[in-house]
């Protein structure tokens, strides 16, 4: 199969063995694996998913619920969702589909959320230090309360580590999360609600969660990985499952020009990081600048550089970002293409 660069390729052998692991992890812990589905957009990674132990997948719109609904029975839209008319209509024919659950985080959305779907079940959002969405955890027995009025089903409370995404962070997040959980449990109870959901994680975080308060982990890069992930601590190269292949189309000295940019890699580089990217097999390499279409590569004064029209991997900084540029990933199993599966999700925005 011949193939032009730049190109996403999946590791299948990988992929399956962080997929395993982080379900044999949870499962050993007693927490239950509900994996976000945003990172690789793909049916046929989530069935894998499901066939190692997931017991549902996360999501983060409706379109991306819409998608998995033909693959996943059991799904929670990780999301404050605002369901606006045209919306709503689209969350109750989800809702007749699958085992729905939706995230809230205003009194607001759940008045509207329980007009579009009388009973739906959802979770109370608060935030653990990431400071996005949710509310502050002593104030999600109120919420929840209003939320039942309204008319929905709250099934417990679920936050996002976010700031675990910075070097020496994870603990400290991880420790957020379990507390943040606690006390916005303890505030359901206080308001004659009952919290049986304590969902959290993610991927730098999921190793460390609690599971004395966390009873469900949402993680979504583990099972693709990327160059932040190595950079953090979370994983080594040989984790990598995702890479993009690109070629060398110019070399001046030191310095390299592959064919894949941001438009292949994307824009994402922390102030952390140490490169627009990696090369896990030139990890002293690094990707110095990215155009649409270029990346500029950086080797050591003494190292050999590849050669003209020589194909490199690439791993991106972030594997979500990368993914929703492909419309394809090529799947790989023992050196050779085992299938082309489409990234079915891409651009589910809305």
């Amino acid at each position: 199969m011949e193939l032009s660069t730049p190109y996403v390729v999946v590791d299948v052998d990988v992929l399956d063995r962080n997929s395993r692991a982080m379900a044999d992890a949870a499962a050993a812990r007693g927490i239950t694996l509900r994996p976000h589905a945003k990172s690789h957009k793909s049916p046929q990674i989530a069935r894998r998913q499901l066939e190692h132990g997931a017991a549902g997948l996360t999501v983060a719109t409706v379109a991306e619920a819409e998608v998995f609904a033909e693959v996943c029975p059991d799904l929670f839209i990780a999301y404050p969702i605002w369901a606006s008319p045209a919306r709503a209509r689209r969350l109750r024919a989800l809702a007749e589909r699958v085992a729905l659950r939706v995230g809230v985080d205003s009194a607001e959305s759940a008045e509207l959320l329980a007009a579009a779907v009388p009973g739906l079940a959802v979770l109370v959002e608060v935030d653990s230090g990431h400071h996005r969405s949710g509310v502050r955890p002593a104030e999600a027995g109120a919420l929840a309360a209003a939320a039942a009025r309204a008319g929905l089903d709250v099934r417990g409370v679920f936050t996002f580590p976010g700031h675990g995404y910075l070097p020496g962070h994870r603990a400290r997040a991880a420790a957020d999360e379990a507390a943040a959980l606690g006390e916005a449990a303890g505030s359901l109870r206080a308001a004659g609600l009952d919290a049986p959901v304590r969902s959290g994680g993610s991927t730098p975080t999921a190793a460390l969660s609690d599971p004395s308060v966390v009873n469900e982990l949402r993680p979504g890069v583990y099972l693709l990985n990327d160059a932040q992930q190595v950079e953090l601590g979370t994983c080594d190269w040989s984790a990598v499952a995702l890479t993009v292949a690109a070629t060398v189309v110019s070399v001046n000295g030191s310095r390299v020009i592959l064919d894949a940019g941001s438009k292949a890699l994307g824009a994402d580089q922390p102030a952390w990081v140490t490169g627009a990217g990696r090369l896990p097999d030139r990890p002293e390499a690094r990707i110095t600048a990215l155009s649409e279409h270029h990346a500029t590569v950086t080797f050591p004064h003494d190292a050999e550089v590849p050669a003209r029209g020589d194909v490199v991997r690439v791993a991106p900084n972030h594997v979500c970002a990368a993914v929703n540029l492909a419309d394809e990933l090529i799947a790989v199993s023992g050196g050779r293409v085992a299938g082309r599966w489409p990234v079915a999700a891409r651009n589910a925005n809305t």
